[in-house]
């Protein structure tokens, strides 16, 4: 069993039961929860907008009372839950926790939360937790690139590319899957994911599912006789992000042949979805229909699944990007809704799920897509948009809390099935209050431990801003910018670069003052 030597335990606080019986189990920590001492551990955040700060602070407390020890026999424990059902982990709600985990690994173990997969699945390895959908999206190659790059964490990537192999071994089974398969010992769903091939035996796409994609009730497909007629955007994008992923990361441990290899495969994929899925009328990537090769034209932001992964060229892109900037698709007040306003299946009571509700891992996919292309201040824009939506929620509605996802119609959580939302949800949700609040609101865009540089656009608007005990890799540091002066208070515990205003900055050990 592995055990997170790192973690400090207190004693199990509540935070408070919401009267509604049917929601108490999200609303209370668990009986096994392990609430570490967070507040020494992620970083401080210095921003005039009290209600951000609150919102960010309370992200992280939410969160500690997820991390649990779980039944007898866990692969990983503590780990990181997702705050859905006591016997069950998701793999895409694990990978997302660890894009904010990574901000204080002491407290928050998100690596260990990858094994409560990988072992079961690529190993055998007996798990008293099952995994709800073994063909939910594959995004391990890129949370693990994600958190290498700012922890500096060698022995996890060694591990998982090296000597298990696990990246590699995850885009096999993906491929491997067969649908209807049932495998009782890993998980109670079966197999819902049909992979598709051409006369050749090259892979062209996946027929998937709304559960096993993560959009349960999306209408994608409905035009091409169900889910199991249309070949799925996000399901190949996420494999193409996968193999691009490991051959960058084959790349940095020294691994040129399979670094070319899985390029390679990166770029096969490539071709297929600009073959395939790109729609020149409206200049934007589908789903196709498997019977016809016609775009199956039910606008979701899934399809930026295929920006993050690089597939695009700029043009393509500029054009995708359109729809963000109008309200009539997924722009406006409340961007990134999961499915165009122009869509006859957008639900405009309240969003109802994956018919409309904000979700905040498709804004934080959709925000890196933006950045990846270079249009961070859109991403900026409409991530603030969502995270000041959040804040408003958070004060204004009873109970407050932090939702599973948001109505993208007016201030409030979403539906399913008729009721609210999962609340009290960090998990996930805990994205928007603090990494988009670190990365696209304050700004600070890239922490590359491999280099120790820092990369911070300065946002004068923010007033003064910045963050105390940052720490990635081996650098711990303090950044306040001063709005009155235009300069930066810096401490560090050893030499970085800093880069800002489009100067590379050393930053020396000890505290220093950088005049702007």
């Amino acid at each position: 069993m592995i055990r997170s030597s790192i973690l400090r335990f207190v004693a199990m606080t509540f935070f408070g039961v919401f009267a509604s019986v049917a929601s108490a189990q999200w609303n209370t920590v668990p009986p096994d929860a392990v609430v570490p001492d967070w507040r020494s551990e992620v970083p401080i955040a210095v921003h005039p907008d009290t209600s951000l700060v609150n919102l960010y602070e309370r992200a992280w407390e939410i969160a500690s009372g997820r991390v649990r020890r779980g039944p007898e026999g866990m692969v990983a424990s503590p780990y990181l839950d997702e705050n859905c059902y006591d016997d069950q982990i998701w793999i895409w709600d694990g990978c997302f926790m660890v894009m904010f985990s990574k901000y204080a690994p002491n407290a928050f173990p998100g690596k260990e939360t990858l094994m409560n997969y990988y072992a079961p699945i690529h190993d055998g390895a007996p798990s008293p937790l099952r995994i709800h959908l073994r063909d939910n999206p594959p995004l391990f190659a890129w949370v693990e690139k994600e958190n290498y790059l700012f922890t500096g964490d060698t022995a996890q990537i060694d591990m998982v590319v090296r000597d298990k192999r696990y990246l590699q071994k995850h885009y096999d089974y993906f491929n491997s899957l067969q649908c209807g398969e049932r495998n009782d010992e890993l998980s109670t769903q079966p197999i819902r994911i049909t992979v598709r091939r051409d006369s050749l035996g090259e892979i062209i796409g996946y027929s998937w599912h709304g559960g096993a994609s993560g959009m349960d009730n999306t209408p994608r497909g409905r035009d091409c006789g169900g889910y199991q007629g249309a070949l799925w955007i996000d399901a190949i994008s996420q494999q193409a992000l996968a193999a691009t992923n490991i051959a960058e990361l084959c790349r940095l441990r020294g691994d040129t042949a399979q670094a070319s290899a899985w390029q390679k495969e990166f770029e096969r994929l490539r071709k297929v979805v600009n073959d395939r899925y790109w729609d020149e009328r409206d200049g934007y990537y589908y789903d196709v229909n498997l019977a016809t090769g016609e775009p199956s034209r039910v606008m979701t932001p899934a399809s930026f699944w295929a920006m993050l992964a690089g597939i695009p060229d700029s043009t393509q892109a500029s054009r995708m990007v359109e729809r963000l900037r109008s309200e009539a698709f997924m722009g406006g007040e409340r961007p990134w809704n999961s499915l165009s306003r122009s869509d006859q299946d957008f639900d405009s009571v309240t969003g109802n799920y994956w018919r409309g509700g904000i979700w905040l891992p498709i804004v934080y996919m959709g925000s890196k897509a933006l950045e990846r292309y270079g249009y961070c201040e859109l991403a900026d824009s409409l991530a603030e948009r969502v995270v000041r939506m959040q804040a408003r929620i958070y004060e204004q509605t009873e109970p407050h809390t932090i939702w599973e996802c948001y109505s993208p119609v007016a201030d409030g959580p979403s539906t399913e099935h008729g009721h609210r939302v999962r609340q009290e949800f960090c998990g996930w949700s805990a994205l928007g209050p603090i990494s988009l609040f670190i990365e696209n609101i304050m700004g600070f865009r890239k922490a590359d431990a491999l280099s120790r540089t820092l990369t911070w656009d300065i946002k004068a608007s923010n007033g003064t801003h910045g963050l105390r005990r940052l720490r990635f890799g081996d650098v711990e540091t303090s950044l306040v910018y001063d709005a009155p002066t235009n300069s930066i208070a810096v401490s560090a515990n050893r030499p970085y670069t800093l880069v800002a205003r489009g100067r590379s900055i050393p930053v020396a050990a000890g505290e220093s003052t950088i005049s702007l």
